[in-house]
């Protein structure tokens, strides 16, 4: 079965940066786009980054461009992403997608809090 697994959460100061890991299994990833999504207390979840297939291409959210990088490994079918200068804001549970057969798989997230 599809499983997805991230990992990388973590609190970090204002400024800082984290990298995220999302582990895939249970189908060929290299076969599918991933996305990374993220929600904050209260608020509804949202798309941060998308990756195709091969990596070729990929889409962020206006709020981090600029600041946060979707990469994969198709080799370990794993999919990241490398945030750089954090902000309070980006305070939330991060979690990886990957639609299979129209439906949608998550993972259980990670915590990523951002706070002096």
């Amino acid at each position: 079965q599809v499983q997805l697994v991230e990992s990388g959460g973590d609190l970090v100061q204002p400024g800082g940066s984290l990298r995220l890991s999302c582990a895939a299994s249970g189908f060929t990833f290299s076969n599918y786009a991933m996305s990374w999504y993220r929600q904050a207390p209260g608020k509804e979840r949202e798309l941060v980054a998308t990756i195709t297939s091969a990596g070729g291409t990929t889409n962020y959210a206006d709020s981090v461009k600029g600041r946060f990088t979707i990469s994969r490994d198709n080799a370990k079918n794993t999919v990241y992403l490398q945030m750089n200068s954090l902000k309070p804001e980006g305070t939330a549970a991060y979690y990886c997608k990957v639609v299979r057969w129209g439906r949608h798989y998550w993972g259980q997230g990670t915590q990523v809090t951002v706070s002096s």
